[in-house]
């Protein structure tokens, strides 16, 4: 069932989403390094922009578990076998393999890490990990946190930086990947504003980048 809101929904272009609140600047340099990997330093950002608008939209859900969840939920992709994340994680059965479930588990690794000496206490990480273990491989949600975590992590792939990174990924055409955009990934988005925002968002990139003639 989509979560619906009654909330107003912020469909601008992810691009010129405003600045926001530097609360979490301790945490992003801390794990600098992880962002190098995988083009986590293009996909987290853009990832925590929709997640911000998401808890707008949401206000019943903690904000904080949210965006400190979703920065650093791909995170573990720095410590496994980077000659396998393209050739494993793209490969024709991505959403089982193995190296998936490996970055889920170094994420949860990392957050216990970098949380305790930033002041999160316990109970905080372990939700924060609950929702990092299982947010690419686990089929259902636990809770509304999750819920939003996950949408945020799949619009970014409705930006022109995501359809041009993800095609690449994946070795297909940006139509193709538009197409599989539609008929995949938009099913799978939980949550009222994360659709209206997707499709909006896939609409002006399809059009940027002339899906309908290349």
């Amino acid at each position: 069932m989509t979560l619906q809101t009654d909330q107003s929904i912020d469909t601008s272009p992810i691009a010129v989403a405003a600045d926001g609140p530097g609360d979490l600047d301790p945490l992003w340099r801390a794990v600098e390094t992880e962002m190098r990997t995988r083009s986590n330093d293009i996909h987290v950002p853009i990832s925590f922009a929709f997640a911000e608008r998401l808890c707008e939209a949401y206000p019943e859900a903690d904000s904080l578990v949210v965006r400190v969840a979703i920065l650093l939920h791909d995170s573990g992709w720095a410590r496994v076998d980077e000659t396998k994340i393209i050739s494993e994680g793209f490969g024709a059965n991505w959403r089982q393999a193995q190296i998936r479930y490996e970055h889920e588990l170094k994420g949860c690794l990392i957050a216990r890490e970098v949380l305790p000496g930033l002041g999160y206490d316990e109970a905080f990480i372990t939700r924060v990990t609950d929702i990092i273990d299982g947010h690419d491989t686990r089929v259902e949600s636990y809770s509304i946190e999750d819920s939003l975590v996950r949408d945020a992590d799949r619009l970014w792939r409705f930006t022109p930086a995501g359809i041009a990174l993800a095609s690449s990924w994946f070795g297909q055409t940006p139509s193709f990947y538009c197409r599989r955009l539609r008929t995949e990934i938009l099913p799978e988005l939980i949550t009222a504003a994360g659709l209206e925002m997707a499709t909006i968002e896939l609409d002006r990139a399809e059009a940027l980048l002339k899906i309908a003639v290349l």
